[in-house]
């Protein structure tokens, strides 16, 4: 933003997702393949540029849009099978994570310290265990005092910064990674609580993470469909192991248990069906959004990793902010996204208009930051 701009800006909201901070790259001496995130100093820029210089004097919310932790890619935690779901376990995936990226903790402190700046985190699928008080409470109390310019709460699924600005992750289109954030821990009779996670997560960690330690790409590769054809081709015998997995796993954890509860095969197919769209096209999904909320002309998701600016003949637009992590496009329309740090940047000039006038009082825009750091290198993922 050009300084002499700035007085005709009201406030500026800033929307980033999935971003997937884990445990570090390296953890007790070990090479830690699960660690997705290798864009510290660059998201600490990120923060500085934009609470200070041409924007230390204008109000600046930074929207966390999901899935910034990571409690699904923790490795080498001392909680097994369902342990590894219980608030104990949660509480030390978050302190591992805080420790491995104390820069980055830092840097939004910094930013909630500046006159005007504000943080709202819209909880993912991936840091789900946010719906642990305890968990919420641990990583607030490392703002102290300016905690109350940080908001995390189970009540936030769609969040509107802006009159006509819709903003939610996008899990919750998926039956696989949908979940119940006001009803997703159970208390046993001792007093321990723990987190039914949805059953994705169960992917994630028992199939996921386990292929990942042999080829660190699994899960950074679009289309899927294009990646089976292609490793099928180039690294056929573990691509195979891969499918076979999730063949497996899938008829093992739902399809099996999922009839013997429910008792209707037809009933069994028809909702696994639904459950089996991942990573769907969202542009049909974004139409039903629309004509179900009149009040909304840009919707703001996460989730799929693919950045995504798509403007409609009606004037309303959906953004997907993408993603900081390394990512393999195959589809040639996609070839250079790899390795973008996207994210969304809404301009507010007047606060106080109508629905009809949206366009005329706020910009929208999907952007690249490509870093302050005057470093001639930077390092190779």
């Amino acid at each position: 933003m050009k300084s002499h701009h700035k007085n005709n800006v009201q406030k500026v909201v800033l929307v980033i997702s999935d971003l997937h901070l884990s445990a570090g790259k390296m953890f007790k001496g070990k090479r830690n393949l699960l660690e997705d995130f290798h864009y510290d100093r660059e998201l600490i820029d990120f923060l500085n540029y934009y609470s200070t210089g041409d924007y230390a004097e204008i109000e600046v919310e930074l929207i966390i849009n999901g899935d910034f932790l990571d409690f699904l890619a923790v490795p080498y935690v001392e909680f097994y099978d369902d342990e590894f779901w219980s608030e104990k376990a949660a509480l030390a995936k978050l302190h591992m994570i805080m420790s491995a990226h104390k820069g980055v903790l830092d840097a939004l402190k910094r930013f909630v310290s500046h006159s005007g700046k504000s943080i709202v985190y819209i909880i993912g699928n991936h840091d789900a265990e946010f719906v642990f008080e305890s968990v919420k409470e641990d990583f607030l109390a490392y703002f102290g005092p300016l905690r109350d310019r940080l908001t995390l709460s189970n009540q936030i699924s769609t969040y509107k910064p802006v009159k006509g600005v819709s903003i939610l992750h996008g899990h919750q289109y998926e039956v696989a990674h949908d979940f119940d954030q006001e009803n997703a821990v159970v208390e046993t009779l001792s007093g321990e609580r723990y987190f039914i996670p949805p059953w994705g997560s169960y992917y994630v960690t028992n199939v996921i993470n386990k292929y990942k330690q042999e080829r660190s790409y699994i899960n950074a590769v679009r289309p899927i469909k294009h990646f089976m054809i292609h490793g099928l081709i180039f690294d056929t015998f573990f691509t195979l192991r891969f499918m076979l997995s999730n063949f497996y796993y899938f008829i093992m954890v739902r399809f099996w248990h999922y009839y013997l509860m429910k008792r209707s095969l037809l009933k069994v197919i028809a909702d696994l069906l639904r459950e089996l769209e991942l990573f769907q096209d969202f542009e049909t999904l974004t139409r039903q959004y629309f004509e179900n909320h009149q009040d909304t002309r840009v919707l703001i998701v996460g989730h799929t990793h693919n950045p995504t600016l798509r403007i409609f003949n009606d004037g309303t637009t959906f953004i997907n902010t993408g993603t900081w992590t390394r990512m393999v496009n195959l589809d040639l329309a996609h070839w250079n996204n790899g390795n973008v740090l996207t994210y969304a940047k809404i301009i507010l000039k007047n606060k106080d208009y109508t629905l009809e006038e949206f366009d005329q009082n706020v910009e929208v825009d999907l952007k690249h930051w490509s870093g302050m750091n005057a470093f001639p290198y930077s390092e190779y993922h």
